[in-house]
């Protein structure tokens, strides 16, 4: 990907026909960045979506790190990895989708030579807007 593809935000209005009158509503539209790091996209009640971008032989969680009240779906959008699942090693390259069930302790290695981009969801949401997890059956923090 270049990075003017990863640049940007935009909100745009969707409009649907529902019998004889118009229904417009927001919808929520980010074009992403994948900066340095941890960021949370967006979310709504239901579900949050995040970036998360490893360095060259770094990682992201560990033997502790754990979503109580969550799963976590994790898609490669580039790079290359490992994730270990409650013990098992798992392999990571674009394009693969991997699902962290709730209670599954985790990390997220980069093994490759470039930087490992993912895209994560969470669902319910497990953290707040500024980053830091939320504790399980909580709302979310705007």
């Amino acid at each position: 990907m270049r990075d003017t593809e990863l640049r940007g935000i935009a909100v745009a209005p969707a409009v649907s026909a529902v019998g004889s009158f118009e229904v417009t509503e927001r919808v929520k539209h980010k074009l992403l960045q994948f900066g340095e790091g941890f960021r949370v996209v967006f979310d709504n009640t239901r579900a949050q979506a995040a970036e998360m971008v490893i360095a060259r032989g770094d990682a992201e969680g560990g033997c502790g790190n754990r979503h109580v009240g969550a799963d976590q779906w994790l898609f490669v959008v580039s790079g290359s990895g490992s994730a270990t699942i409650s013990g098992k090693r798992h392999a990571l390259k674009r394009g693969v989708l991997l699902l962290i069930e709730r209670g599954e302790t985790h990390e997220i290695r980069n093994d490759g030579r470039s930087l490992l981009r993912t895209l994560n969801i969470y669902t319910p949401p497990a953290y707040r807007k500024d980053g830091e997890p939320l504790p399980s059956g909580k709302p979310r923090g705007k």
